[in-house]
């Protein structure tokens, strides 16, 4: 990747783990939250890494950027988080370069999704991207090959039917509840925990359930209001959760706390209880499970689950994966003249010492001589001498390499360092 005067490291990455390999437990140690992610960032920036990318999400977490080694990544993720190298060494993967390029593609249309055309995590890559330019860590690699992934899932959720029928892993929660709990819109459900899985799976209960009684408690009682005032909802304390627990048929956990927030001592019940925890990690202690009349189902059972609607949306894969090819072939030919930039730079700046000392030379010779109109002339041929050496580098059928070195011979060429 040095060759294409992008970073002045050797090699682009992707090192993470995600659903295939890491249980919803082995995720959990290696999850980032908020706060982790900027102190990541912040130090791989003083390590002198320029081209950065960290994604945290229920299902995967990933770092895509650039190092002399991928073990520099390694280290920082398990540095940010509760994971250690060996533990990260039994789950992980790690992509180098085009292959690297290929995995974040597919990973932000859908196509490496636990749910088939879930499109959530353009919006977490969109975030990812905003966070690493505000902290100065989004290089013109970072930032082109984003935008080429959000206009790709753009082209595939528009032009093909992969994300036809609700795809997404509060949907999925939703749909267990109402192939599994009679009579759903007379039964009492409590929203625990109210960021976006929390806001998406209220939507949709409230969609498809047509049930009055949703009652939502979070941390931060405003978050809560803000949600329980746009649909007409219950709000109480987060004191209250007990009491609500013991008085609900149907607790959903989606929060984003490190350690299990829901543990035996909440739980006192003599009616059937069905626990549904969209966290990770996970947020539902696993001795709750084997309590009397409670069901605890975790977000990985849910991501599992098939349907007509997810068998027919696999007819659309092939689509999706030529537009996906269509972008990411614009993407390397963007990256294959950033190969040549730095040899055209040079050509010009060549060019236009020659000019200017041809120029003086014949200012001093010649009597009225126009040096304006001379300058404006000699720039346009320049101008155009350069656009035929661009024009022959991007050529497929030219050896761009063999041509860049005999450019630079003939003219004698110094290049500016990265």
């Amino acid at each position: 990747m040095k060759d294409y005067h992008i970073s002045k490291h050797n090699s682009f990455y992707t090192i993470g783990l995600n659903y295939k390999k890491a249980d919803a437990e082995a995720r959990g140690k290696f999850s980032l939250d908020e706060v982790a992610v900027k102190s990541l960032l912040t130090q791989a920036k003083e390590q002198g890494i320029d081209g950065l990318l960290a994604t945290s999400t229920c299902n995967r977490t990933e770092l895509h950027g650039f190092a002399q080694h991928p073990f520099q990544l390694i280290k920082l993720l398990c540095d940010h988080s509760n994971g250690t190298v060996e533990a990260f060494q039994e789950v992980a993967y790690v992509y180098k370069n085009k292959e690297a390029i290929n995995h974040l593609f597919r990973v932000g249309t859908g196509l490496d999704s636990q749910i088939l055309g879930d499109f959530e995590i353009i919006s977490q890559l969109k975030q990812s991207f905003k966070r690493s330019k505000e902290l100065g860590i989004a290089n013109p690699f970072i930032e082109r090959l984003c935008n080429s992934i959000i206009q790709a899932s753009k082209r595939i959720k528009n032009e093909t039917e992969i994300s036809s029928g609700a795809t997404s892993v509060a949907f999925a929660s939703v749909q267990y509840i109402m192939r599994n709990v009679e009579n759903v819109t007379d039964k009492n459900i409590l929203l625990f925990g109210t960021g976006k899985i929390g806001r998406n799976t209220c939507e949709n209960l409230i969609k498809h359930t047509k049930n009055p009684h949703i009652t939502l408690i979070n941390r931060t009682k405003d978050k809560a209001e803000q949600i329980a005032g746009k649909f007409n909802l219950k709000v109480k304390d987060y004191g209250d959760l007990q009491s609500e627990i013991r008085t609900s048929d149907i607790l959903v956990v989606a929060t984003g706390a490190q350690k299990p927030t829901i543990t035996k001592e909440l739980i006192y019940t003599n009616k059937p209880l069905l626990i549904l925890d969209l966290s990770v990690p996970k947020n539902v202690d696993d001795s709750i499970s084997d309590m009397e009349n409670v069901t605890v189902i975790h977000l990985d059972h849910l991501s599992q689950m098939t349907d007509e609607t997810l068998e027919r949306r696999k007819q659309f894969i092939p689509e999706a994966e030529a537009i996906n090819e269509e972008v990411k072939n614009d993407f390397n030919q963007w990256l294959e003249t950033r190969k040549f930039a730095p040899v055209i730079k040079a050509l010009k700046k060549k060019l236009k010492t020659i000019k200017d000392e041809e120029l003086d030379y014949q200012s001093k010779k010649t009597v009225d001589f126009n040096s304006h109109q001379a300058d404006v002339v000699t720039n346009r041929i320049i101008q155009k001498i350069t656009k035929q050496f661009a024009n022959h580098l991007k050529d497929d059928s030219v050896d761009s390499n063999s041509s860049l070195e005999f450019i630079q011979k003939v003219f004698q060429l110094e290049l500016d360092e990265q």
